[in-house]
């Protein structure tokens, strides 16, 4: 039986990373003028990349990245002005409707009538406490957890913390990295759900998806899933 059940939240309940990608879009409207030499796109990664252990994950460490950057490609050149543009485009972002992705909206409160729902998820704790109270969804989940990254380790002292048997316990995501793996690792199954505009570092090469790994499309399809599991017992 599957009495738990956890879910990430960007870009598994709603969009997250369409929205970094059109702000990246306005970052480099931003740099334009500058006229400067390589990809903007793959130096800000590298950027991202060398600050993740100092900022974390989530929209701080973005801003804080985007604005090295720039000061890197432009020489120093990059007017305060600018600068501040870069922090309203990073602002009106956070700011945005939150919009739940197909299924959402009527499969979480289905879910939440007879299984312990929760969230875990990383990122920028103000940007995702405010995320997940303006979804509407916060009152289904009897935990959330924000965390600075999500490993093996971290997935077992949660597990341990709220007393959850891993038998009885299933992960949804869209990262292979961050939401499958390290639950196939505990032994636990996990529902796949990928996203068209995954961030790089949260993308692997695979061939096939892992055993214990169940890929669907959304989810509006994790009950029939579940009753399929659980009749096969």
């Amino acid at each position: 039986m599957i009495d738990v059940i956890a879910f990430d939240a960007d870009d598994t309940l709603w969009y997250t990373e369409s929205l970094y990608v059109m702000t990246q879009e306005r970052y480099k409207q931003i740099l334009a003028p500058y006229e400067v030499n390589g990809d903007i796109d793959a130096r800000l990664y590298e950027t991202e990349m060398r600050n993740l252990q100092t900022f974390g994950y989530g929209a701080k460490g973005f801003t804080l990245s985007m604005i090295e950057t720039a000061i890197e490609l432009t020489d120093g050149r990059i007017r305060g002005m600018d600068i501040k543009k870069i922090i309203d485009a990073v602002r009106d972002m956070i700011r945005k409707e939150i919009r739940l992705l197909e299924g959402v909206a009527e499969t979480i409160p289905l879910l939440a009538q007879d299984r312990t729902l929760m969230i875990i998820t990383k990122g920028d704790l103000l940007d995702q406490e405010s995320k997940i109270a303006r979804s509407g969804l916060a009152d289904y989940f009897r935990c959330i957890e924000i965390v600075s990254s999500k490993n093996k380790e971290v997935y077992q002292k949660l597990l341990d913390r709220h007393g959850i048997d891993v038998n009885s316990f299933l992960m949804v995501g869209n990262s292979m990295p961050s939401d499958i793996l390290p639950i196939l690792a505990l032994g636990a199954p996990a529902i796949h759900i990928p996203h068209e505009t995954t961030w790089a570092h949260e993308q692997i090469e695979i061939e096939t998806e892992p055993d214990g790994t169940y890929r669907l499309q959304n989810v509006g399809q994790v009950p029939a899933l579940i009753e399929a599991l659980e009749s096969a017992k």
